[in-house]
């Protein structure tokens, strides 16, 4: 059995992609993999099949390893609530919420739920693909680590060091993080990767032969920069601009501060058809034909901020022109007239004013409802798939006209009376051909192109192992998976 970390000099350093690409690029081979992260920290999270919560890039990663996702490849989620604080997910369930410090004692337990999930996967695949978490050389986070070199140096596994030259300072990032590791720690690194490089291979050239006699590390490879490569982001929101036709529906997301499952909206971002903009801070919401109100950790604080923002406002008027609103998760939430948090789950407990366009309430409950599910959207009696992650509970008349029929015989979300706004707790939704049609013809497309959206992230998957073939050493890589 072997196990090899992916560790990168930054956050967005290519860690999450490059696990993709490895995972698909030993199947290729025929060859068992599983992908791991020990901890992560993101609001973009997949429920498992045994009703269990990670981080989104592992879904990705699973499906690239062609395995369903299980929790016990990311053990241990972070999701921030705050500032300073996080909701503790061990083993794909909620256990506590803390702030970092206390989280920083916390660690010596998280890590034997991290150390029994990696002897489980080590037992049943031959190889462990692990990605490591922001960088190695963090030096107020190295006491107690459990998401870098902590945890190779426990499992004694070799690790691969990515930086992302599209920044700039590539070779002081590498250079730099090795000299901040411990001397165990730099003979661990194996060799280096750089990724997102634009330009002539042979400008580079005498940079990569002073990095190799600097450090007695070789260069694993260059990856290039590539343009229109889509994979779910982990936690940051893509906003890379995509060429659209001339007649298109405008879609608007107010981007909140707790924000969770913006990889509900890239299969929109990706359609040709769909104008998709994010609004951030300080930003007015233009016009538009729908505006989607998103999924969020922190509902009511999320609320407030909508509303310091203007966009409650905005929403009204959007209304009152004809507009469709769309709310999904927390979003469907805020729709509602009230919101309650009385055990103080995700902040000061209290209630707050929703804004009132259904007529229902919401309750946060301690038992997370967690759930992959199918069933039928009520629009257009449309095939939907999707999941659920949320600590709401909703109740009240506005139910009565419920969003889609789940085939497990329970019905979700609400829609208005007029027809102009609807609420789930869907993630997921547009993911489905036959929903996403039926939602986009309800905000006003007329004549909706099918976008197949998993054999769209399903073909990049392949083009990131093709990368794998033609510009890493494959021989060294192989012998570090022990293949």
């Amino acid at each position: 059995m072997s196990t090899l970390m992916v560790q990168g000099t930054t956050s967005d350093a290519g860690k999450s992609t490059l696990v993709t690409a490895l995972c698909r690029w030993l199947v290729r081979q025929g060859i068992p993999v599983v992908p791991f992260k020990p901890q992560n920290m993101a609001l973009n999270s997949a429920v498992t099949a045994e009703g269990g919560e990670i981080g989104r890039a592992q879904a990705v990663q699973a499906q690239a390893a062609n395995l369903a996702p299980h929790t016990d490849m990311n053990p241990v989620l972070l999701k921030p609530n705050s500032d300073t604080g996080s909701q503790v997910i061990i083993h794909g369930r909620a256990v506590t919420t803390m702030n970092a410090v206390a989280y920083h004692d916390y660690k010596a337990i998280a890590m034997q739920a991290v150390l029994a999930s990696h002897a489980r996967l080590s037992a049943a695949y031959p190889v462990v693909m692990v990605e490591g978490a922001g960088s190695p050389a963090e030096i107020n986070l190295r006491a107690n680590d459990i998401a870098n070199m902590g945890f190779a140096e426990a499992v004694d596994c070799p690790v691969l060091l990515i930086a992302d030259i599209n920044r700039g300072g590539v070779f002081a990032h590498l250079v730099g993080t090795l000299e901040l590791l411990s001397p165990s720690e730099q003979a661990r690194v194996k060799g280096f990767i750089i990724n997102r490089f634009r330009g002539d291979i042979a400008l580079l050239q005498p940079g990569l032969d002073w990095l190799e006699a600097r450090t007695g590390k070789p260069v694993v490879g260059v990856l290039p920069y590539v343009m229109d490569l889509h994979l779910e982001a982990e936690d940051g929101i893509d906003q890379r601009q995509i060429d659209k036709a001339a007649l298109v529906l405008k879609v608007v997301v107010p981007v909140l501060p707790r924000i969770s499952n913006h990889t509900d909206f890239d299969p929109l971002r990706l359609h040709p058809q769909v104008d998709l903009q994010f609004v951030g801070p300080g930003q007015a919401i233009p016009a538009a034909d729908l505006i989607i109100l998103p999924g969020s950790k922190s509902v009511r604080s999320d609320l407030a901020y909508l509303r310091a923002n203007g966009w409650d406002t905005a929403v009204a008027r959007h209304l009152r022109y004809g507009g469709k609103v769309l709310g999904i998760c927390g979003g469907l939430q805020m729709l509602g007239e009230q919101v309650h948090d009385p055990l103080g789950l995700e902040g000061p407990c209290g209630s707050s004013v929703g804004l009132g366009l259904l007529a229902f309430s919401t309750t946060l409950a301690q038992e997370k409802q967690l759930r992959n599910v199918r069933g039928r959207l009520l629009l257009e009696d449309a095939e939907v798939s999707g999941y659920e992650i949320h600590a709401g509970v909703t109740s009240g008349a506005g139910l009565v006209r419920a969003a889609v029929q789940l085939d497990d015989g329970r019905r979700d979300g609400a829609q208005s009376e007029d027809g102009q706004v609807l609420g789930t707790y869907l993630h997921g939704l547009f993911e489905s051909p036959a929903a996403c049609g039926a939602l986009l013809r309800w905000a006003g497309l007329e004549d909706v192109q099918s976008v197949d959206y998993h054999g769209l992230r399903e073909r990049d998957i392949e083009r990131l192992a093709d990368l794998v073939e033609r510009h890493l050493d494959t021989g060294l890589l192989r012998s570090l998976c022990g293949v």
